[in-house]
């Protein structure tokens, strides 16, 4: 006796309920996949824009640049003008600064203050004998009153190099460093 194994044949309705169901599930797979992409079909395309946000991207980029570059020409204009220049002492002022300074302060001062002829001939801006002077090298002396050089002389003399300046000490223009009063120039005998 041989069994054989035979499967139970389903009826045909039974069979065409399953090929519809899976056929109804196969069509709603299909169609959620197609209402998850709807969405990113319809979106609107960023590259419309022409690439107006790189546009911008690379105007930032050339405004960081150009301030990067611009600070640092100003930090390299900043440095170059910091820079001391060594002033041999006794030689900033050439003859003609020195003739003009006596020229002005002689038209200018001359009538308004008079020298004793003594004092005069000394050539020393109408200081009495053994009262202390400055002299290229020394500090201004604490006490001694300074005062600013006027414009019109300043526009005839060189500009002041940086980290000096030009005053005027009794009857004498003067060029002194701002960092410690030294006297680096003289244009003595202004006044006398």
């Amino acid at each position: 006796m041989l069994m054989a194994c035979a499967q139970p044949r389903m009826p045909t309705e039974t069979l065409m309920s399953r090929i519809r169901s899976t056929q109804r599930l196969v069509a709603l797979a299909i169609a959620a996949l197609f209402a998850a992409a709807a969405p990113t079909a319809f979106a609107k395309d960023h590259g419309g824009d022409k690439g107006k946000h790189e546009q911008k991207e690379d105007k930032h980029a050339q405004k960081e640049r150009e301030k990067a570059y611009k600070h640092a020409y100003k930090a390299e204009q900043k440095q170059a003008k910091r820079e001391r220049v060594e002033i041999r002492q006794g030689a900033f002022f050439t003859d003609q600064h020195r003739t003009y300074a006596r020229t002005y302060y002689t038209d200018h001062y001359a009538r308004a203050r008079n020298c004793p002829p003594g004092l005069a001939k000394k050539n020393n801006g109408c200081m009495p004998p053994g009262q202390a002077r400055w002299s290229v090298g020394q500090p201004v002396p604490r006490g001694v009153a300074v005062y600013s050089v006027p414009q019109p002389v300043l526009v005839q003399l060189p500009p002041a190099p940086y980290g000096y300046r030009y005053a005027r000490i009794g009857g004498d223009i003067v060029l002194v460093q701002t960092q410690n009063n030294l006297i680096v120039d003289i244009i003595q005998g202004l006044l006398g």
